[in-house]
């Protein structure tokens, strides 16, 4: 669940008016569930440095492991001249994206509310909790009769994670999570939409290997309990702060080339997940080579090919810009596959400022660094990679199943390139279009890339052509 607002398309309000604008150095938000803070790290006054994005200097990983072990700082510790960094380690606070549009957008209907008397007053957040919510789900009410609950296992912002044992009935024995969501928290019309729809999306998405499975759905008075598979292998995230925040490339495809097939999956479903990050995968067992498990589809949604969200949620360093610019598919996804990638080179964060306004700035104006280390020791292929995922025009960037075509990833493992959703929209646009357009397209189709005709030739493949080279209507069908 998270902020969800339903105005028409507005221009960014965190776009600088001035690039001139200094970046206000004040103290990050911490309310998320992990109970972090940004690190922070002492700036060499001996060598003064700049940088091309920010007003403050934020050197690479190797630059600050190296400062912590000389002498001279272990003796003398923090520099009274300290600053916040981008290094990605514990504590590490993912905040929320849009805690001040919200007051924004709330002082705004105050104002609509009282210029115009004669128009119908727009409730804000807290007139809607005043307002008695209808909190039945219809979903099943025999939890203690099945399930044994057991401990505790994590704490999120709107619920908490138990996990739990069958009973009786076909799934008698099986360890289970249990995400129990209080109804207490559920104070807006769009909090009890949320789970709502989590619980639908968690019902359609069934049947992929990188997607937790789920069982069932409970409520009872007091909460809506969502069963689902028990993950015990930990975070992502932890993985990558094990390894002080660097993957070699082939260590980097292991874990990409699953994220990037659920991607895939989920979007030609229909769903955009809207909040991918590395606290959101999940290791089925501590084993190296477990499998890798998407959750938390609380900020889902289902979107239509040519359909835009305007709802800004997401976590801030992971959000794309056309998310805060309101309008938005799911190319959205794959820009946080982008920057988990990046993060995984590299342990740093590509986008980052004191603020959340300032993340939202970097994201809006800044490009990523790839000149500190490691960058120029990888090869130009993952360089590609990542660049394309972190494309700013959502036109231009990769869709899931063209980055599990891409030449740094395609051979890896014996991968298989998915369907895209991309594919049907393209199908779409030449039926509709003029006979002279479809002459221009073919001369054009001649100019294609290798890698441009791999991908297309791959996706002809799925739809199942037959002897003639032919698509039937009956095969689009079955793939839709």
């Amino acid at each position: 669940m998270g902020v969800c607002t339903s105005k028409p398309q507005k221009p960014n309000p965190y776009a600088p008016t001035n690039p001139n604008d200094n970046i206000a150095p004040i103290s990050p938000p911490t309310h998320h569930h992990h109970t972090d803070a940004i690190a922070a790290a002492a700036a060499d006054d001996s060598q003064p440095h700049s940088s091309p994005f920010f007003r403050f200097f934020t050197p690479s990983p190797a630059y600050l492991w190296k400062k912590y072990k000389s002498p001279a700082s272990s003796k003398t510790g923090k520099s009274a001249n300290s600053t916040p960094l981008r290094i990605f380690r514990r504590p590490f606070p993912p905040p929320s994206p849009a805690k001040h549009i919200r007051a924004m957008l709330r002082r705004r209907r105050q104002q609509t509310k009282k210029s115009s008397a004669a128009t119908a007053a727009i409730p804000d957040e807290e007139d809607e909790a005043a307002v008695e919510l209808d909190k039945r789900f219809g979903f099943s009410k025999e939890l203690t009769n099945k399930l044994e609950m057991g401990e505790e296992v994590g704490r999120g912002h709107f619920g908490y994670t138990c996990c739990g044992k069958y009973k009786k009935g076909e799934f008698k024995g099986q360890q289970v999570a249990v995400k129990i969501i209080p109804k207490t928290k559920m104070t807006t019309a769009i909090a009890v939409e949320d789970v709502r729809r989590e619980v639908k999306i968690l019902r359609a998405l069934t049947g992929h290997n990188n997607l937790v499975k789920f069982y069932d759905a409970f409520e009872d008075h007091d909460n809506v309990y969502i069963v689902m598979e028990l993950c015990e292998g930990g975070e992502l995230l932890d993985r990558i702060l094990s390894r002080g925040g660097k993957y070699t490339e082939d260590d980097a495809k292991a874990v990409l080339v699953q994220i990037l097939n659920v991607v895939a999956f989920c979007h030609i479903q229909g769903v955009v997940h809207r909040d991918l990050k590395p606290e959101n995968f999940l290791y089925t067992s501590k084993d190296e080579n477990s499998q890798l498990k998407a959750i938390d589809f609380g900020l889902s949604d289902f979107v239509r090919p040519d359909e835009r969200l305007n709802d800004i949620v997401g976590s801030a360093y992971y959000v794309a810009p056309e998310v805060l610019h309101r309008s938005y598919g799911i190319e959205a996804d794959v820009w946080s596959i982008g920057v988990i990638a990046y993060i995984l080179f590299c342990g740093s964060r590509p986008f980052w400022a004191r603020t959340e306004s300032g993340i939202f700035r970097a994201v809006l104006k800044a490009d990523p660094s790839f000149d500190e280390g490691p960058w120029p020791s990888l090869s130009i292929e993952a360089k590609d990679f990542v660049k394309r995922l972190l494309n700013k025009d959502s036109r231009k960037r990769m869709t899931a199943a063209q980055a599990l075509s891409h030449p740094w990833i395609r051979n890896y493992n014996g991968v298989k390139v998915p369907l895209d959703i991309l594919i049907f929209k393209l199908m779409k646009a030449y039926m509709r279009s003029s006979s002279l357009r479809k002459v221009a397209l073919k001369a054009l189709s001649k100019t294609l890339t290798v890698d441009e005709l791999f991908y297309l030739k791959e996706q002809f493949a799925l739809l199942e052509p037959d002897k003639n080279g032919s698509i039937s209507w009956e095969s689009i069908k079955k793939m839709q």
